[in-house]
Parts: C-alpha cells; structure tokens; sequence
C-alpha cells in the first residue's frame, strides 16, 4: 500500500492525551480569566500567522517537483498536522471553557476553582497552591489542577479544617491555614 494512504498511528491523536490533561467526561474546563487569554491567543497565533506561513512553505517546495525526497515538502506536511492537531485541540477546549475571576468571587473561607490555600502538612512544612484549570497546570508556581487529588481533597473545605489526603504513601492530614481569592500570573 502507498504511504500516501496509511497513518502514522493507528489512535486518534486528539483522544491520546497525557493523564494530566484530560478532562472528567461531561465536565466543563474552568478556566482563570489568564488562562483562557493565553489559549485564546495560541490559537490566533496558529491560525493566522503560523499555518499560513507554513502552507506557503509546502506550497513552494510541492512546486519543485518529487515530492518523495523533498524534505521541506515532508517536514512541512507533519508540522502542518501537529499545528492543525493543536488547532482542535484548543478549539476543543475553548469551546467548553468556563472562566471563573477569583477577583470577583465573593470573599468566603470554604475553598473552590481559583482559590489560593496556604496548607501545612504533617511535617511541619507550609505550602501555597492555587487551584486552576488542567491547561494551566503550573507546579513551579504552585498551580495545581483542580482534578488532582490535592485539589479534590481541598475543594469545599473551609478554612481551619484538617483534610485527609489519601495518596499512594498512605493518608496524610492537612490543616487549611487560609483561603483567599486573588489575580494570578
């Protein structure tokens, strides 16, 4: 059979997604008001900057000729793929995005989407995690998504609670030292 007509994986690539980024079945996709910018602009950018440019590319070298040993013509066909599997991808998420402002929450002590929580664990240590959307999962900023076990665990608590986390070390308990609702990065 001509390669012309075989995929390069047997999978969906849209239904193929890491742990972390996948979405409980019928759930929206929170997302904090920056979140939702910083996706709303990637998609702009590939729309109508980067896949223009690259179909001029495959366009030119499609013009000289044998297209088999042609490399920009190859190369550019599979980045023009992952462009447009990522254009999905973000019209995917956009489409079933909810954005919720944590400055505009009205001030509580009981934790939800986009709440900030300062936790101290039984060691003794203290830590800050905001709970934000899966595409915005930063844990070097302290962003944890809200489908994670931390955030499950947190979410409805109220301040001054001690929580059971239940992890593959065994069960961990978690005073909530405060909660607070602010712009994030």
């Amino acid at each position: 059979m001509n390669k012309a007509f075989t995929r390069e994986s047997d999978q969906d690539e849209d239904d193929v997604l890491p742990e972390h980024l996948q979405l409980p079945k019928s759930t929206r996709n929170y997302l904090t008001p920056k979140g939702w910018e910083r996706m709303r602009t990637e998609l702009h950018q590939l729309v109508t900057k980067e896949r223009p440019a690259l179909t001029q590319v495959i366009n030119w070298a499609a013009s000289n000729g044998d297209r088999s040993e042609n490399g920009d013509y190859i190369y550019g066909k599979r980045r023009l793929r992952e462009i447009d599997r990522r254009i999905r991808f973000l019209t995917k998420r956009l489409e079933i995005a909810e954005v919720v402002d944590p400055e505009t929450r009205e001030p509580t002590d009981q934790v939800f989407f986009s709440a900030t929580v300062t936790i101290a664990r039984e060691d003794g240590s203290e830590q800050t995690v905001s709970i934000v959307g899966v595409d915005e999962l930063d844990p070097d900023k302290g962003y944890i998504s809200w489908i994670s076990p931390l955030a499950r665990t947190l979410l409805k608590a109220r301040e001054g609670d001690t929580v059971v986390l239940r992890g593959p070390r065994g069960d961990e308990e978690i005073e909530i030292l405060a909660v607070r609702y602010q712009a994030l990065d």
